[in-house]
């Protein structure tokens, strides 16, 4: 080979290697950009807001049987409608609900979600009331009142079905707002100075035999027959004494002999009963019943004139509406405030908060036409 070729096939060579290098490096540029582009998108991303809504969930894990198939019903909903995953917060034994609902406020919910029974439902009440932010309800306890009510979705069985799950928490998503009263409730205790803090309720709350009948129900039963372990509860409870109760109805005194006193902010209960048949979640006022029958046949009147919507003006049963309603006993009775009960009381003061809670409902409920309002003259003293 001469000298010439030699050359000649070096800087052949030379160029190979150097065109395989700028290759590699082109490469490598490339890629390198690449990643870096990828990188500023993701830093982007982050950094811009999900503009899309937050549903924060409260729920009491009791009244849950497959938690993991009702989170993925919650989610599929909150997909399908084009909401973020839900916020899911435990309550516990300790933690019944309102710190929850606080700690939702502060993630900036836009709605909260109460997922259990009407004990659920007042403590997330308590803290959303006055804010504006709408309260939503997958009902999953015994009796659901509230939600049965303002005609939401509720459970088919005592354990609430996925199916149920999604189909409530879809009226949560797309429903639309309605404004609700909100009952606070200052109750005075047997040898206690000073009364418990005001608690809010939205179904009713009462001293004597309906209390006595919940807190005579085992959950036990309540979870294998639902609301017919109230009757069974009620029928341990019949026969008992009336108790002497001053009660005051927007500063008017009444004084009667009673079973039991309950005030309503709702009307309906188990069974679609209207207990207060002119009760309206919305009118700014609250309705008592007084109960005072002797024997059974003062319990078929009462029971009679219940079912046939004549709850005025009767010894057995008197029925009065207003704002501020006290209620003091001779001797201590049992109490409860939506369903809970909470052991002995000597009286309960409760004023109505107009309007205050919204919440979320079915842009298809029915509402019953306001009576309430053009009926309160007849809850005057006859």
């Amino acid at each position: 080979m001469t000298t010439t070729e030699t050359i000649s096939l070096v800087v052949a060579l030379l160029a190979l290697v150097l065109a395989t290098i700028s290759t590699m490096v082109a490469v490598q540029l490339r890629r390198s950009i690449a990643e870096r582009i990828a990188q500023r998108a993701a830093s982007l991303e982050r950094s811009v807001p999900d503009r899309r809504p937050l549903a924060a969930v409260v729920v009491n894990p009791t009244k849950v049987g497959d938690i993991g198939g009702v989170r993925t019903a919650l989610d599929r909903a909150c997909r399908d409608l084009e909401w973020r995953e839900p916020l899911w917060l435990e309550t516990t034994v300790a933690e019944p609900g309102t710190s929850q609902a606080r700690r939702a406020l502060a993630a900036g919910a836009d709605v909260v979600v109460a997922f259990g029974g009407d004990g659920t439902v007042r403590r997330v009440a308590s803290v959303l009331a006055g804010t504006g932010t709408p309260l939503g309800l997958v009902p999953a306890g015994t009796g659901n009142l509230l939600a049965r009510n303002l005609d939401v979705v509720t459970s088919r069985a005592a354990e609430i079905a996925p199916d149920d799950v999604e189909a409530a928490m879809r009226v949560v998503l797309s429903g639309i707002d309605r404004r609700i009263d909100v009952g606070w409730i200052s109750v005075e205790r047997p040898g206690r100075p000073e009364p418990d803090a005001e608690e809010c309720f939205l179904v009713m709350a009462g001293m004597g035999f309906d209390a006595q009948i919940m807190a005579g129900t085992p959950e036990a039963l309540k979870a294998k027959v639902g609301p017919a372990a109230y009757f069974v509860s009620g029928l341990r409870q019949f026969n008992g004494d009336r108790v002497r109760m001053d009660i005051t109805v927007d500063g008017v005194p009444h004084r009667r002999r009673v079973r039991t006193a309950v005030v309503g902010n709702v009307g309906r209960v188990q069974g679609g009963l209207a207990l207060m048949p002119d009760a309206e979640v919305d009118d700014g006022y609250l309705d008592l019943l007084a109960i005072g029958p002797r024997g059974v046949v003062g319990w078929l009147d009462v029971a009679g004139r219940v079912i046939t919507r004549r709850t005025w003006g009767d010894q057995r049963l008197a029925h009065w509406r207003g704002q501020r309603i006290d209620l003091v006993a001779e001797v201590p009775q049992e109490a409860q405030i939506d369903g809970d009960t909470i052991g002995e009381a000597t009286a309960m003061r409760v004023r109505v908060d107009e309007q205050a809670l919204v919440v979320r409902v079915s842009s298809r409920a029915t509402r019953r036409p306001l009576r309430a309002k053009a009926r309160i003259a007849r809850a005057l003293p006859r």
